[in-house]
């Protein structure tokens, strides 16, 4: 069987790689802290633009993830030791960095009690006393479905709480690892009926091979769950170890979607070809917040 090759990026998904005296000292600061990013991890497309801005979304944990999910660059295997000290780091470079609204996800520990749950609250009260008045959203992995992993973080009082469904539920098997479509479901919705005040968060990237109306049915079940915020950007293949993109969608097709989320009560959707959960994360809030008052 011929190997099959990638698709070449059409023209409205060519990044711009200009760097800046900005980003090259984020980038000194984070090895100095020996601080990990999802921005760098993952690869993302919008680094440079964020960087430059002084924003970044923080990935503690370490750098090693329990699970290997076919569409994500980060590494996978065993983890390292449980660094105890690193919500400190990262409350330290959220102050040096001036930051408004500050991101904080991380790889997925399996093999943690909680998975890791004690860590992002550590994290958001670290970064509570040292910044006091900075957003604080929480990207989490879906603890396997404990509900107290997710009281120990929603009990920290994060100004969003995030949790990524991905993709639709057909693909989710195949595009994740142990993860699962109604679990997500569900951990959103454990979340509101938790603590109704956080506004909820998810995010799905599209070019797996999912349907239109797939995609439709997977808002209205995030809407089902309460969800507040969605994110929809395309998905970009790491390498020829992960999953080939089987469409590139147009910006045209992004702000229908936009228009569809909307029109199903999200208090706000981002949609293009190179949103990221993260990306615009604080005027997100802003706009999720002023429509839900």
């Amino acid at each position: 069987m011929a190997k099959r090759t990638i698709q070449r990026k059409p023209e409205w998904l060519k990044i711009d790689l200009k760097t800046s005296r900005h980003f090259q000292e984020l980038k000194q600061m984070m090895r100095s802290k020996t601080l990990h990013t999802v921005c760098e991890e993952a690869k993302c497309p919008n680094i440079y633009e964020c960087w430059s801005n002084r924003t970044a979304t923080f990935m503690i944990l370490g750098d090693v993830c329990t699970r290997a999910c076919r569409f994500c660059a980060v590494n996978s295997g065993l983890p390292t030791e449980l660094d105890m000290q690193e919500p400190q780091r990262v409350a330290e470079a959220v102050e040096q960095m001036g930051l408004k609204h500050v991101v904080v996800t991380s790889v997925a520990r399996d093999d943690l009690a909680d998975g890791g749950a004690s860590l992002f609250a550590a994290t958001i009260r670290a970064i509570r006393e040292r910044v006091p008045g900075c957003g604080v959203e929480v990207l989490i992995p879906d603890f396997n479905g404990d509900e107290a992993a997710l009281h120990i973080v929603l009990d920290a009082k994060p100004d969003v709480l995030n949790h990524n469904i991905e993709t639709v539920e057909r693909m989710s098997d195949r595009v994740r690892a142990r993860a699962k479509y109604d679990r997500s479901l569900q951990l959103l919705a454990n979340s509101k009926a938790y603590a109704p005040v956080i506004p909820t968060k998810s995010s799905i990237m599209l070019g797996v091979g999912e349907t239109w109306d797939e995609i439709l049915q997977t808002m209205d079940d995030l809407r089902k769950s309460d969800c507040n915020i969605m994110t929809i950007g395309q998905y970009l293949q790491p390498s020829t170890q992960h999953l080939y993109v089987e469409k590139y969608y147009t910006p045209e097709e992004f702000s229908r979607l936009k228009e569809e989320g909307m029109s199903r009560g999200f208090s706000h959707v981002e949609s293009g070809p190179l949103v990221r959960s993260s990306y615009h994360a604080r005027e997100q809030v802003q706009s999720a917040t002023e429509q839900m008052a």
